[in-house]
């Protein structure tokens, strides 16, 4: 009867290995680095989200898709915005994360987690400049693929530290997490 009923335990201590590990500024900022990369991504979904519906933006980017919203009155809110330039604005960030990830692993294997980290954060303040800046289309999407990249770098160079201390013996393991 109880065969597919989730049971939780109770887990105690005693009994267990003590560890000696303490909060450390260290350890404090690997966790903020270790967490920036989703910070990253749930803020720009967020944010381009909420950009892509506003007028004043459609109105000046993306005059077509504009003039069709205003055109349909209907409260559909599914795929209204039917645009291929739209969609390359909005993709153009998550495509260039891939794709740069891939070079990120490189360029970390030859210069380290710092210079891999330290380029993905100057690429995406490069590419937040430039998207403040935007003119155009073309700015905005340049925007977003340097955007991209940085968060490209940033999210593999944090995979790497939380792999470098998972996978050391359960010996030494201790000594990388509690540093």
């Amino acid at each position: 009867m109880l065969d597919n009923v989730a049971v939780g335990e109770i887990v105690t201590t005693s009994g267990g290995k003590e560890h000696q590990g303490k909060m450390t500024l260290f350890v404090f900022l690997t966790c903020i680095v270790a967490s920036s990369g989703g910070l990253i991504f749930g803020y720009d979904i967020g944010i381009s989200g909420g950009v892509t519906s506003m007028d004043s933006f459609l109105s000046r980017f993306f005059p077509s898709v504009y003039k069709k919203q205003m055109a349909d009155s209907s409260t559909n809110q599914y795929c209204k915005f039917d645009s291929q330039l739209l969609t390359l604005f909005t993709s153009s960030l998550y495509v260039a994360a891939l794709l740069s990830s891939f070079l990120a692993s490189t360029v970390t294997r030859m210069f380290g987690r710092k210079w891999s980290m330290f380029a993905g954060g100057i690429t995406f303040l490069l590419g937040s400049a430039i998207n403040c800046a935007a003119m155009n289309v073309l700015m905005l999407i340049l925007g977003r693929v340097l955007l991209g990249i940085g968060i490209g770098f940033a999210n593999q160079a944090k995979r790497s530290i939380y792999l470098l201390q998972e996978n050391h013996p359960c010996t030494s393991r201790d000594a990388t997490r509690y540093s």
